[in-house]
């Protein structure tokens, strides 16, 4: 057994199911154990700033395995960027000064790859943090998965599932759009393991004129109906160009007044590209005559009861993190590694995203069993 410590955990970011999982495997381990104190700060970054926590104890962590969300509370705030007034204030040094005035030996930061990022502004400054990577899409660097992800897949994956009998039924063409912003991962998995006919993913710009190509290709086949499975962040070659032009006008910006200017243009590009997925089911509808209807998941994706294999993920990760407190190792994510963990440097992790590679095997298997890609 470890000598006695005294640990904080909080959620950060959009919720996702496993998260009350690997706050109980973490915990647990901790406790029960190791012998630790852990303490619970409310509403990620935000319960950091104002150094509001609660205590987690056997009695705390005990029936949360199978609940949804996450019972801290979360919030997508920066520590580096904490707004105080309407202004973004640099809130690192309170950060520091809150974790010392709490006698803490480890920060355990649970999130996505915003989060990456804050654990390694804090790393930075001094303090003993890990990161727990959480997120449905998947898109977390240097970790084979994240827990969050295998349960969305399921639900995303049964949403097209059902939408084949009424797409079968009334002869229509039925686009589901699911999350995945920057990565296509979700939208890719669902749409292969419930068997969409044509998967739009932001890695693979698409042609409406292809897309028109694969269903009058079913058409002539005898088949009066079609399953699109689109991701959020997918965009045509046009829209794609747009977006990235004005991407790399942001990057690329030297003074704080051309920095504005950049992201409030890429802001504008962005609105104007959201209701993307109704644009296509209109120009799906005229060039096939078939009519088309949408269908968007939204936060369906990440709530409800984890599945079993998130439960485990997360139970596991949590615990491994526990055992790198006590080896005393820190400024690691705790990635998954086949049916182990592995520490990887947050330096390797922070400001990267995993994205679909466009000859990935699941991309690979898709064009093989007929599955039209929109380009």
């Amino acid at each position: 057994m470890s000598t006695h410590k005294r640990i904080g955990i909080l959620t950060a970011g959009g919720d996702s199911p496993g998260l009350n999982a690997a706050i109980r495997g973490f915990g647990k381990t901790a406790i029960g154990h190791y012998g630790w104190e852990l303490i619970g700060y409310r509403d990620g970054i935000t319960g950091l700033v104002n150094n509001r926590h609660i205590p987690l104890d056997g009695a705390a962590l005990s029936g949360i395995l199978t609940v949804g969300g996450t019972i801290l509370g979360t919030s997508r705030d920066k520590v580096h960027k904490f707004p105080v007034d309407g202004e973004p204030v640099d809130m690192v040094p309170t950060v520091v000064e809150n974790y010392h005035k709490e006698g803490l030996d480890a920060l355990i930061l649970l999130g996505g790859g915003g989060t990456a990022k804050n654990a390694k502004r804090l790393v930075d400054a001094g303090l003993n943090v890990l990161h727990l990577p959480k997120t449905i899409d998947n898109d977390i660097a240097m970790t084979d998965t994240s827990f969050g992800f295998a349960t969305a897949l399921e639900i995303a994956t049964d949403a097209i599932d059902r939408v084949h009998s009424t797409a079968h039924s009334h002869h229509r063409i039925i686009l589901t759009e699911l999350m995945g912003h920057r990565a296509g991962w979700l939208t890719l998995g669902a749409g292969l393991a419930g068997g969409a006919d044509v998967i739009l993913i932001p890695e693979i710009p698409y042609t409406v004129e292809k897309i028109v190509e694969t269903i009058q290709a079913r058409t002539a086949r005898g088949s009066s109906f079609s399953v699109i499975a689109i991701a959020e962040g997918a965009r045509d070659v046009d829209d794609t160009a747009d977006f990235e032009a004005a991407r790399l006008l942001a990057k690329s910006a030297r003074t704080p007044e051309a920095a504005r200017a950049a992201k409030s243009h890429l802001a504008n590009v962005e609105d104007s590209q959201r209701e993307h997925t109704f644009r296509l089911a209109r120009e799906l509808e005229a060039a096939t005559g078939l009519e088309s209807r949408v269908t968007i998941l939204g936060y369906v994706q990440r709530g409800g009861t984890p599945c079993a294999a998130d439960r485990l993920l997360a139970t596991r990760i949590g615990a491994a993190a526990a055992d790198l407190v006590a080896a005393g190792e820190f400024g690691f994510m705790v990635a998954a590694r086949g049916e182990g963990t592995e520490p990887v440097p947050l330096s390797e992790v922070a400001g990267k995203v995993k994205t679909v590679p466009v000859d990935h095997e699941w991309v690979t298997a898709a064009r093989k069993v007929g599955t039209g890609l929109g380009d």
